[in-house]
């Protein structure tokens, strides 16, 4: 069987010379238009790279697979990796090259002693944009075309003790508009967005009317980000807009309707349903029944008395 192992590039350097690239100027970020690359990976390969990549791609002749999803490239798509991601590229050898678009490239030593070297932490795509890709539209294409040739034209500039903290700010308006341009996208994509949100709705419905939830307890939202096959940031970035609750808060919802229906249609003890719904302790059940809905299990019982 072949060798599947991802082909790890630990420098920037190494990756230029893979793609048929010249030397990067700077050891640590790189900005590549891509219609200047003229070679393209083998028919299947893996790769990590211990550098952040953000790019713009349209017509690609190619699959690009994060985690369970496809992509192909013939709209303008952008999509993030941090260090140390894998990515599988498919492409076909007797396709003709016609990519076009932008690659940045910055290894995480860049940003070190720069307020971005944390604040890069809070852009969760860098996570979920291993399952969702950005679409952008011509305008956005054209907002970060603009930035990456700033970047471009600064980092082509003769090296002095500010071209750092210019191409830094930079790198920070382009996430903060790619972290919009995510937002946006939660909105636009309204169908296929709620169709999540209906699986959800039948995932959790499943869960709580089935044995796992007395045998396992509560799902876990890595485990409901699983089955609805997404990451869990992305899961909770989009309920948040869509309903202004996180999937943990969705989980507890749906705990506490099932609790509700326990309560007033059995004489199950407050200790046995607790258990039923996979807490080991009934003490903590009736705590978050409480904060859930100000009322304690007994208290709400007696109010259908």
């Amino acid at each position: 069987m072949p060798n599947m192992q991802p082909r790890r590039f630990k420098t920037i350097s190494e990756f230029h010379q893979f793609r048929g690239l010249p030397k990067p100027e700077h050891p640590l970020i790189s900005v590549i238009n891509l219609e200047n690359v003229t070679q393209v990976p083998g028919a299947e390969m893996s790769m990590v790279k211990d550098f952040y990549s953000v790019a713009l791609k349209r017509n690609f002749n190619a699959r690009m697979k994060y985690g369970q999803h496809d992509y192909d490239f013939d709209d303008g798509i952008m999509f993030f990796m941090a260090p140390g991601q894998v990515l599988k590229i498919e492409t076909d050898p007797n396709a003709a090259l016609n990519q076009s678009g932008w690659m940045l490239l910055f290894h995480p030593d860049f940003l070190w002693n720069t307020p971005l070297a944390k604040s890069i932490k809070r852009y969760e795509y860098f996570d979920y944009s291993v399952k969702e890709a950005l679409f952008l539209s011509e305008k956005e294409e054209n907002i970060i075309g603009a930035i990456m040739q700033n970047i471009q034209q600064e980092y082509h500039s003769n090296i002095d003790k500010f071209s750092q903290d210019i191409i830094v700010a930079q790198i920070d308006v382009l996430l903060t508009y790619s972290e919009r341009f995510y937002q946006r996208q939660f909105i636009t994509r309204k169908i296929a967005n709620h169709q999540i949100l209906d699986r959800l709705e039948a995932i959790l419905t499943a869960y709580f009317s089935s044995e796992a939830l007395a045998q396992k307890g509560l799902p876990t939202v890595a485990y409901i980000a699983e089955t609805l096959n997404v990451s869990p940031n992305y899961l909770s970035g989009l309920l948040k807009i869509l309903t202004g609750q996180s999937t943990q808060q969705h989980i507890h919802d749906k705990l506490i309707e099932k609790a509700k229906e326990k309560l007033s249609t059995t004489n199950l003890s407050v200790s046995e349903i607790a258990y039923e719904l996979g807490f080991e302790h009934p003490q903590s059940f009736s705590k978050l029944f409480k904060t859930k809905t100000h009322f304690s299990p007994l208290e709400f019982r007696q109010s259908f008395n």
